[in-house]
């Protein structure tokens, strides 16, 4: 292995950055750039996931951390991988669990400490290409017809990092250091002069591969294998799957209308986009279960669509 740092969106190396005790200073350093200065952190507590609905399958495309801060805050920290159906939902739902643990049995006023699901995905919102958006960081709270906050203690933040562009002569803020080590690090042999300040030295110093046990650098390459292999699979399936929908709505289009064409060009892009990554995983040696478990589809679906031509 030729990396001199650990990459972080595998498991283990997420895990080994934000997830220990001895490192939380990095996490918390990191989450205070997209808190607002009410809920900013001081110290925080880490809190066993007993959440239930992530099977070892879902645990493939996502991994999770869940902590609370020292005023009661609740975090839900997802690295997302790959895209999956109904992302949406199940962030939603995930994030009830932290809001009914609150509960406390007896008289209760109902008063609930804020909870906020922080999302890091190595992907980006499919509106955000249609609509040219590109933003990094999404802050989603519930509003009404007003926009105006309704509740300002549930809140979604999403970082798409592949929508963060900024080279090192680019970066101004902290949020921006810790967005571009997220994205290169495993890429740099050295520190780069702009990040040589006390969190992220303190960040490469965690992420030495140099420094890893003989079990741990199993344990990392497993993870790293695993992460190049779902990335490849679903960036060749989803590219394969468009540019062959592309082709075939530009003869659409041809029949019956330019824009038209172009919208059902994109719909049988996508279509054949997922067909192609269900038949990557089914020649990988993969079940239908599996399959179905991973991309949140009926197994009678999956099953429908590997029959396909």
């Amino acid at each position: 292995m030729s990396d001199t740092f650990v990459n972080p969106f595998t498991d283990f190396g997420f895990k080994r950055l934000f997830g220990t005790e001895p490192n939380k200073h990095l996490l918390i350093s990191f989450l205070n750039t997209l808190l607002p200065a009410k809920h900013q952190i001081q110290d925080l507590q880490y809190t066993k996931n007993e959440y239930q609905g992530y099977t070892a399958l879902d645990r493939k495309a996502i991994f999770d951390l869940t902590c609370t801060s020292t005023t009661g805050e609740r975090f839900i920290v997802e690295l997302q991988k790959a895209k999956q159906n109904f992302f949406k939902d199940r962030s939603v739902y995930y994030s009830t669990f932290p809001i009914q643990e609150q509960a406390i049995k007896g008289d209760w006023d109902f008063k609930l400490a804020a909870v906020y699901t922080v999302g890091i995905l190595d992907f980006v919102f499919e509106e955000d290409v249609a609509n040219h958006d590109t933003d990094v960081v999404h802050t989603i709270q519930l509003k009404n017809q007003h926009h105006q906050v309704f509740y300002d203690k549930l809140t979604f933040i999403y970082i798409t990092l592949p929508q963060f562009k900024k080279t090192l002569n680019d970066l101004k803020t902290i949020q921006d250091k810790w967005f571009y080590a997220f994205r290169h690090l495993s890429e740099l042999d050295d520190i780069p002069p702009v990040l040589q300040e006390a969190i992220f030295l303190q960040l490469f110093e965690a992420a030495k591969i140099a420094k890893f046990t003989p079990v741990e650098r199993q344990a990392y390459e497993d993870s790293l294998k695993y992460y190049r292999d779902l990335k490849n699979v679903t960036d060749t399936a989803r590219g394969e799957g468009f540019e062959e929908g592309k082709e075939e709505g530009i003869e659409i289009g041809k029949e019956i209308g330019k824009e038209e064409g172009k919208a059902e060009g994109i719909a049988i892009g996508e279509e054949k986009a997922i067909k192609k990554t269900l038949k990557a995983f089914y020649n990988s040696g993969m079940s239908i279960e599996a399959i179905a478990k991973i991309v949140l589809l009926e197994e009678s679906v999956v099953a429908h669509f590997l029959k396909e031509d």
